[in-house]
C-alpha cells in the first residue's frame, strides 16, 4: 500500500470521521448561538446608548427652553452650543446658514440627517468620525404660539457623542463568543476523541480477531461487552469462529482418515505387489513364446503391474510428505555428475541435450535431485516434443536446473494447476502413463531443499520459442528441515 493510499485511508476511517462531525456540529451550534447573540447584545447595547442620548439631548433643551429672540446671533448659537455641550459629547447648533463656532472639520452633520430632521423635528444617525464610532443625534427647536399651538423655528440642535465605549463592550463580547466557540470546539473533539475511542475499540479488536482467524487461529474469540448492536457483532463473531473451528476441524480430521487411509493401503498392497512382480518377471522370459493373445496379455499384465507398483510407491511418498515425516539424506553431490547418471539410468543420454558445467557441488539429497530430474524429463518425453535439452547454472547460494522440450507448451489454463496432484492436462484420456503424482512429488522435494529462509523451488512456464521450460532452483547449502512443510 503506497504513502497515498495509507493516508486516504486514514484520512477517511471512521475516527476522523467522528471528529470532523463532532467539530462540525460544535462550529455550527457555537456559530449561530454566538451570532445571535452577539447581534442582539449589540443591537440593545447600542439602541440604549442612542435612547439615552436622546434623552439626556432633551433634558438639556428644557433648560434653554422657549428661545428669547429669532434670528440668534452667532454669540447665541455659540452660548447655547456651549450650554448644550458635557463630558460625553458637543454640540453643534444650525440656524439656516448660521452655524456655531468650534464644530469639527470635516462637518459631522450629514445630508441625509439635516433632511430627516427638517422632516421629523428629531432624528438620529451612527457614522464613522476620525476612525471612531460616533452617534449623532439632531431636533429642531420649536416656538409657542399664542393659540398654544407651536411651529418650527428653523432653530437645529445636533448632538454629536462618541460610541468608543459602547464599541468597546462590543469587541469584548466578540471576544467573549469567539473564547466561548474555541471552548466549544475544544469540548467537541474532546467529546468525538470519547466516542471514538468507545466506538473504534470493539472495532479494532474486531478487526485484529478477524486477522488471526484468517491466520489460522481458529481459536480466537472476542471479549463481549455490554449490550449494543457492537456487542451483538462481537456475539455473531464469537459464534462464526466455533462454527467454523468446528467445520475445519471436522475437515482436518477426515482429511488425516483419508491420508492415513491411503498410507495403510499402500503399504498393504506393497506385500501382494511384491509376489506379482515376481510373477511378471516370470511372464517376461516367457512372453515372447507364448502365442498370439497370451504373450500380449502377458506383457500388459506386466506392465501394468508395474504402474501400480509405481502408483504405490508415489503414495507411499505423497504420504510421507503429508504426514511431515519425509526426511533428507544429504551429501555433498556434483550436480553435473548426478545429472548426468540420472539419464544415463534411464536411457535418456542421447536423446538429451545437455548443458552441464562440471565442478558445481551442492549439499543436496541424491536420491531425490534424481527423482526430480527424471520426472521433469520424463514428462518433457511424453507430453513435449524432442529436443528435450537439460541445462544447468549455478551461483554461491543456488543451483538451477532448466528442463525444456519443443512441445506445444503448457496451455495459461494449466499452468495453475501443474504441480497439483493428480491433475492431468487430458481430461479425455480414460487411462496414461502417469499416475498424475510426479510433478506433484518433484514439487514437494524441492521444497525440501532449504537453508534458513530459502527455499528450493520448482516453476513451471512456457519458453519463448515454444515448448514448456520447467526451472528448479535448489539452495547450494541445505539443512536438513525434517519434514517442515
Amino acid at each position: 500500500m503506497t504513502f497515498w493510499h495509507r493516508f486516504a485511508a486514514r484520512v477517511s476511517g471512521l475516527r476522523v470521521r467522528l471528529l470532523l462531525a463532532f467539530a462540525l456540529l460544535g462550529v455550527t451550534t457555537t456559530a449561530v448561538v454566538a451570532s445571535g447573540s452577539y447581534i442582539q447584545a449589540r443591537k440593545v447595547i447600542l439602541q440604549q446608548a442612542q435612547d439615552a442620548a436622546v434623552v439626556s439631548l432633551t433634558d438639556q433643551l428644557t433648560k434653554v427652553y422657549p428661545i428669547a429672540q429669532l434670528p440668534p446671533t452667532q454669540d447665541e448659537l455659540d452660548l447655547l452650543a456651549q450650554r448644550l455641550s458635557d463630558r460625553e459629547g458637543f454640540a453643534v447648533v444650525v440656524y439656516r446658514d448660521m452655524r456655531s463656532q468650534g464644530s469639527l472639520t470635516p462637518d459631522p452633520l450629514t445630508a441625509e440627517l439635516r433632511q430627516e430632521v427638517g422632516e421629523r423635528h428629531i432624528a438620529w444617525q451612527r457614522v464613522s468620525l476620525d476612525g471612531q464610532p460616533t452617534l449623532l443625534i439632531g431636533t429642531e427647536l420649536m416656538l409657542d404660539r399664542s393659540d398654544g399651538t407651536s411651529r418650527p423655528s428653523g432653530l437645529q440642535v445636533y448632538s454629536v457623542r462618541s460610541l468608543l465605549p459602547e464599541q468597546q463592550s462590543i469587541d469584548r463580547l466578540a471576544t467573549l463568543a469567539w473564547l466561548t466557540g474555541a471552548l466549544s470546539l475544544a469540548l467537541a473533539v474532546l467529546l468525538a476523541l470519547l466516542a471514538a475511542r468507545g466506538v473504534l475499540r470493539p472495532v479494532r479488536d474486531l478487526g485484529r480477531a478477524a486477522r488471526r482467524l484468517g491466520e489460522g487461529d481458529l481459536t480466537t474469540r472476542l471479549t463481549v461487552r455490554g449490550v449494543d448492536e457492537l456487542a451483538d457483532v462481537a456475539r455473531t463473531f464469537n459464534d462464526t469462529a466455533g462454527t467454523l473451528e468446528r467445520q475445519v476441524g471436522e475437515l482436518r480430521r477426515m482429511e488425516s482418515d483419508a491420508r492415513r487411509f491411503v498410507a495403510d493401503v499402500s503399504h498393504e498392497l506393497r506385500t501382494p505387489l511384491a509376489a506379482m512382480t515376481a510373477v511378471t518377471d516370470v511372464l517376461d522370459e516367457e512372453a515372447d513364446h507364448l502365442p498370439g493373445d497370451a504373450g500380449r496379455a502377458a506383457r500388459l499384465v506386466s506392465q501394468e503391474t508395474q504402474n501400480l507398483t509405481q502408483l504405490v510407491n508415489d503414495l507411499i511418498e505423497v504420504s510421507r510428505f503429508d504426514s511431515g515425516t519425509a526426511r533428507l539424506a544429504l551429501d555433498d553431490v556434483d550436480v553435473a555428475a548426478a545429472v548426468t547418471a540420472t539419464l544415463r539410468i534411464r536411457g535418456w543420454a542421447d536423446r538429451v541435450r545437455a548443458e552441464l558445467p562440471p565442478g558445481v557441488v551442492a549439499r543436496l539429497d541424491p536420491r531425490r535431485l534424481d527423482v526430480i530430474v527424471a520426472n521433469l524429463v520424463g514428462n518433457a518425453f511424453r507430453h513435449g516434443a524432442e529436443p528435450v535439452s537439460v541445462r544447468m547454472s549455478a551461483d554461491p547460494d543456488w543451483v538451477t536446473v532448466e528442463v525444456a522440450d519443443r512441445g506445444p507448451g503448457l496451455d495459461p489454463e494449466v499452468l495453475p494447476h501443474v504441480f497439483d496432484r493428480f491433475y492431468k492436462a487430458d481430461t479425455a484420456r480414460t487411462r496414461s502413463e502417469g499416475s498424475g503424482l510426479g510433478l506433484a512429488i518433484s514439487w514437494e522435494n524441492a521444497r525440501l531443499h532449504r537453508h534458513g529462509e530459502r527455499r528450493g523451488t520448482l516453476v513451471a512456464g512456457n519458453g519463448p520459442g515454444g515448448g514448456a521450460i520447467f526451472t528448479l532452483r535448489l539452495p547450494r547449502d541445505t539443512t536438513d528441515a525434517g519434514g517442515a512443510r
